[in-house]
């Protein structure tokens, strides 16, 4: 599970990264975010349903699927598993129509150490450069009030080895040369399913860190150890 993310970059840098056109349809709170958690609202970019062009929306983050009679989900819906986006009643429809991209710098993981305690690391790409998470979204909709949700959940695939040291599972990550393909209204045979894949644990990289206090920049500082303990990157 990947239950915590969060991003250095400004609207600015969104806006260029995306080719959204109008930065002026960019948020303030698409900026940075040290500490996103869910059910909190966050930009997410996908075709706008009138233009068919890439637009930045601010969603919930977790997915209350179309069907669901209430606006808490049945169960966990922050993230969605790669293997069960096909045959899933909560995610069969929204990936085959509406497929999301996350901007995210970086991701928390927890490492179980004993039945009280876990070892918070921090993973970013060894780059450090800002990437998306591949992500479904949904619209719920309340026929008795008018209430309307938009959210979305992050896609996680079987773990690389730079996270399998540490953690059973890794979020789904799109690459620029993709984001068009993930985006596009298809048939369902032609769904993007070879984009769903585990990214190259030697693109990765993580680091132990503090418990996750506040938010800003010290959520990423590394605890004093030797930077041979940097995993992904020796």
């Amino acid at each position: 599970m990947c239950g915590r993310y969060g991003r250095r970059s400004d609207k600015q840098h969104i806006a260029e990264h995306y080719r959204l056109r109008d930065l002026r349809e960019v948020p303030l709170e698409a900026g940075p975010d040290w500490n996103i958690t869910p059910d909190s609202i966050q930009p997410v970019i996908r075709l706008g349903r009138d233009t068919g062009e890439r637009e930045l929306a601010l969603l919930k983050w977790r997915l209350v699927p179309f069907w669901s009679k209430t606006p808490k989900p049945p169960f966990d819906t922050i993230n969605a598993r790669a293997d069960k986006l096909l045959t899933s009643g909560s995610w069969r429809e929204p990936f085959q129509r509406r497929r999301c991209l996350i901007p995210g710098e970086f991701f928390y993981e927890w490492e179980p150490i004993d039945k009280k305690t876990k070892q918070p690391y921090a993973v970013a790409l060894t780059d450090d450069r800002l990437f998306s998470f591949g992500g479904i979204w949904d619209r719920w909709k309340d026929h008795n009030s008018g209430q309307v949700i938009e959210s979305f959940a992050m896609i996680t695939c079987d773990p690389n080895e730079t996270m399998e040291a540490f953690h059973d599972r890794t979020p789904l990550i799109i690459e620029p040369r993709d984001y068009d393909r993930w985006l596009a209204d298809v048939e369902p045979s032609h769904l993007p399913m070879d984009l769903v894949r585990t990214y190259p644990g030697e693109g990765m990289k993580a680091w132990k860190i503090a418990k996750l206090n506040g938010n800003g920049p010290h959520l990423l500082n590394p605890l004093p150890e030797s930077p041979s303990t940097v995993l992904g990157l020796f």
